[in-house]
């Protein structure tokens, strides 16, 4: 098929970034023209230091282009071409690799686990035994929303059968298909599953089977397969606090869970994944003579509901037009309506990268968005702009309607803070001196976490996850607040001791101190407690 991309109209208006896109042979159509101020605008309202878009019709691709910078403070403009992290939208290539290997006769979706991974365990038995290869996709497992995700997020030094195998002492929230919370861990035994049944390793098989067949030759599984002469890359950025300005972040790799998030992709191959998806597998040809890269009936079974999703009122009252009739999941897809209109589609969120792709099937329409900086607002604002353009829809200002959201979600915050200091009693001490505090804690699930004097006073150490060092400051009584030395994590947290009867701590535990940070900071889940010196063992 051909592939048009950046008009020539267009491109005038990005000179910047028209060298970089390939040359134009179509104009864009219609509905696009107001494409460009479109993103523009949300760049300048949510800081986004740089956004690729792709758009798809009815089998063509009709746009695809950049805005601004790969990284703050460079010359390098986003393109076309640019590699982003698509984070959570790799769940889609898992699930389709699944596929393929039910097609092949080699697994069924209803398989249990233990099946093909006799040692995987829950912290559940019913679970582990019940557990099918289908509930690996589908987010109804019991496990609390982001669960175990502090065993990979930050990136941690676990092999990916570690991850797994210390799913065994993840606590279940929940009853077992009971209801919806979002989780990663489940995908690094997806993963785990490819890997036995098909004899490779997951990077090659979805290179072989996936990338290859699809003609994203310019995708990677994870940033550690970036190549020397991959220099098209975007950096991820973040505002610390959640408002200073965005500025770099530390490069982050997924090679324990590549099959969660960990793919890099640009707008152009992700064009052709779209139309993969929207022709229904097909990858040439037509009737019982096309090739096909999964089933038909797999691929109704990938975009089905499984998962009810509760639909909530909008945060406020600019964005009533996206509740939807219906929201739910399936096997790694969100599944919901927009304007009476089925919509196929799922978000990434990634240290400094956010993304989102929609595919609305009734129109054969698909767009994907890559940001360079972690606000879902502006690919949210993007694709809805695109949304209406082909379903002919009233305007709609979705900058300012999402820019109302965030908004209201930091007033939200500013109040849980303020509630948090109002109930703080300043002059309060601890219990114990500071080396009263200081020990090696140990949580069945995720390990070893360090606390020690440093020259400052407390600092804080994640034995298996270099970023997570912070200091520790006093907040009230035996509640402190430790503070992440990487101020781009957004993640500072009160670490709370229990003491026992001789006054000596018997337990800590976390959570996050803002309601904004990302959930995969799963803190709340720790049980840390002191570890023995005589006979202890590392872990």
């Amino acid at each position: 098929m051909r592939r048009p991309t950046l008009a020539l109209a267009l491109s005038l208006l990005l000179l910047p970034i028209a060298n970089a896109t390939h040359a134009a042979d179509a104009a864009p159509p219609a509905p696009l023209t107001g494409l460009d101020a479109q993103v523009e605008s949300v760049r300048e309202a949510f800081k986004v230091p740089g956004v690729a878009v792709a758009v798809v019709k009815d089998g063509e691709l009709v746009f695809a282009g950049g805005w601004g910078e790969r990284e703050v403070g460079k010359a390098e403009v986003v393109d076309a071409d640019t590699l982003f992290s698509i984070a959570s939208i790799t769940k889609a290539f898992t699930s389709a690799s699944l596929s393929i290997l039910a097609d092949e006769g080699k697994l069924d979706m209803d398989d249990r686990v233990i099946d093909h991974l006799p040692w995987f365990r829950m912290d559940d038995a019913y679970v582990t035994r019940e557990m099918r290869i289908r509930d690996l996709l589908v987010h109804r497992s019991g496990l609390g929303l982001g669960a175990g995700d502090l065993l990979f997020w930050p990136p941690s030094d676990y092999s990916t059968r570690d991850v797994v195998e210390r799913l065994a002492r993840v606590p279940i929230a929940g009853g077992f298909r009971d209801r919806y919370a979002y989780d990663n861990v489940l995908y690094a035994v997806a993963q785990l599953v490819i890997e036995g049944v098909s004899g490779q390793a997951y990077a090659d098989f979805v290179r072989e089977r996936l990338f290859q067949p699809v003609g994203m030759g310019d995708t990677r599984i994870d940033s550690n397969a970036l190549r020397p002469t991959d220099t098209n890359v975007a950096t991820g950025h973040a505002r610390a606090g959640f408002t200073g300005e965005p500025e770099p972040v530390p490069a982050m790799s997924w090679s324990n869970n590549t099959a969660a998030g960990g793919i890099y992709s640009s707008v152009n191959d992700m064009a052709k994944w779209m139309r993969v998806q929207l022709d229904g597998g097909v990858l040439e040809g037509e009737g019982e003579d096309a090739k096909r890269l999964f089933s038909e009936k797999r691929h109704e079974a990938m975009w089905s509901l499984v998962t009810p999703i509760p639909i909530r009122k909008p945060t406020v009252p600019e964005l009533a037009a996206t509740k939807p009739n219906f929201a739910g999941y399936g096997e790694a897809w969100s599944l919901s309506d927009y304007r009476g209109r089925r919509l196929v589609w799922h978000t990434g969120g990634w240290p400094g990268m956010v993304s989102r792709l929609t595919l609305v099937p009734e129109l054969d329409l698909g767009v994907v968005v890559l940001t360079n900086q972690e606000t879902g607002a502006a690919f949210n604002a993007i694709t809805m702009h695109v949304l209406d353009a082909y379903m002919e829809a009233p305007a709609t200002d979705w900058v300012a309607a999402y820019a109302a959201a965030i908004a209201k979600g930091g007033d939200r915050a500013d109040e849980d803070w303020k509630k948090h200091v109002a109930a703080r009693d300043a002059r309060s001490k601890p219990a114990l001196p500071l080396s009263g505090y200081a020990a090696t804690y140990r949580d069945p699930w995720y390990g070893d976490v360090v606390l020690a004097q440093g020259s400052k006073g407390l600092e804080m150490r994640f034995a298996r996850t270099p970023q997570l060092v912070g200091d520790l400051e006093h907040w009230q009584h035996d509640s402190f607040i430790v503070r992440w030395r990487d101020r781009t994590l957004n993640a500072d947290a009160f670490v709370d001791f229990s003491l026992d009867h001789d006054g000596k701590v018997r337990e800590a535990r976390m959570e996050a101190v803002s309601p904004l940070t990302d959930f995969s900071f799963d803190f709340h889940d720790l049980r840390l407690k002191p570890v023995e010196k005589k006979g202890s063992s590392p872990n």
